[in-house]
């Protein structure tokens, strides 16, 4: 059974960072590619980065270039630090095995202004 545990979220000020960590097991996590997503309330999930199993990386408009995606295949984790938040990147953040559907049940990163 595909399990994903996401952790690092929390409350934080504008300017804050964050990191995020996603634990996966009962998948190869060497031969996945690993994204973030995320979900305001009210919005519908958004994109926010992938990373190949080498580690090459993506973003979507969401990252707007203060988030960095990065792995570590022998402790099957992936990892999205987030830097310089601001109000609107309060969401839900979930990680997600690309192209499947098999989601974590996320973590909460609520941003004050």
């Amino acid at each position: 059974q595909v399990q994903l545990v996401e952790s690092g979220g929390g409350v934080v000020h504008t300017g804050g960072s964050l990191r995020l960590t996603c634990v996966a097991s009962g998948i190869r996590f060497d031969t996945r590619t690993m994204a973030w997503y995320r979900q305001a309330p009210g919005k519908q999930r958004e994109y926010v980065a992938q990373i190949t199993p080498p580690g090459s990386t993506a973003y979507g408009n969401s990252a707007s270039g203060r988030f960095t995606i990065s792995r570590d295949n022998a402790k099957n984790a992936t990892y999205l630090q987030m830097d310089k938040l601001r109000p609107e990147n309060t969401a839900l953040y979930v990680c997600n095995v690309l192209k499947w559907n098999v989601w974590g049940k996320g973590t909460q990163v609520t941003v004050s202004s």
